[in-house]
């Protein structure tokens, strides 16, 4: 199974289970991050966008001061796949560094 192969609704389940903060929604993940301030917001971003660009596998991401929404799916698969699960974790990292 590649990384862009969609995942089952049993697959997606477990993967979530380590990814507490991230909510299903339809064929989509969401996330808010609520960081320190703006400029740690801003550094979230950028590292996740580091961190994407080198995956070829870029989320969704709304900036509101120092709020932070992401929505991962896998447009290209229809849904959600491998990619998205790990560059959740990703992200997740990012804000913890910048907690």
């Amino acid at each position: 199974m590649g990384t862009r192969d969609l995942l089952s609704d049993e697959q997606i389940t477990s993967g979530l289970l380590a990814l507490p903060e991230w909510q299903r929604e339809d064929g989509s993940i969401r996330r808010t991050v609520q960081a320190k301030d703006f400029p740690a917001a801003i550094r979230i971003v950028d590292a996740v966008a580091e961190q994407a660009e080198a995956m070829d596998h870029h989320p969704d991401i709304d900036i509101r001061w120092r709020t932070l929404h992401f929505t991962l799916s896998t447009h290209s698969a229809g849904g959600l796949t491998a990619l998205d699960l790990k560059l959740a974790a990703l992200i997740d990292a990012a804000a913890a560094a910048e907690a």
